[in-house]
């Protein structure tokens, strides 16, 4: 059935076959024009597009910022002020002494160091030398270091 289609349509088949071979030549002469008679400019034009993704692509990651949010969670100790013993074992460890202690505890009010002389009656230089002191026994480097540290240990409300 199929062949007797076939030899019906026979000027079809084969003016759509000429038509085919046709578009195939057009097609081959069409790539050979533009890809071997212009290799250059077609290497060159590659190459530029490649450049510019891979300039684009930089541009993005170098502006994109480093910086990430972090969130840390610590452990806030609440003790109410008025039955506070401090811990003596840690005290005694440490070997604060009570001027240290006082130090400490208006460390931990959040005053200056100006404002912990003025209160306690002392030079700016005595309560450098008390932090110095503190700051060594505790093994920390800062305020914050060590009014925390002295919270855990139990040491200050």
């Amino acid at each position: 059935m199929t062949f007797k289609l076939f030899i019906k349509n026979k000027r079809i088949v084969l003016y759509g076959a000429a038509l085919a071979v046709l578009l195939f030549l057009l097609k081959w002469l069409e790539f050979h024009f533009i890809i071997i008679s212009n290799a250059y400019e077609v290497y060159v034009g590659a190459i530029a597009v490649l450049f510019t993704l891979l300039g684009i692509w930089l541009a993005l990651k170098l502006t994109k910022p480093k910086v990430e949010m972090v969130v840390v969670e610590k452990p806030v100790y609440i003790s109410n002020v008025s039955d506070f013993s401090p811990n003596q074992h840690e005290l005694t460890r440490l070997n604060l002494s009570r001027r240290e202690l006082e130090v400490l505890e208006l460390m931990a009010e959040g005053l200056s160091n100006q404002e912990i002389s003025a209160r306690l009656f002392v030079s700016l230089n005595t309560i450098k030398t008390h932090s110095s002191n503190l700051f060594d026994k505790m093994e920390v480097k800062r305020r914050t270091q060590a009014i925390e540290m002295a919270k855990r240990l139990c040491i200050i409300p």
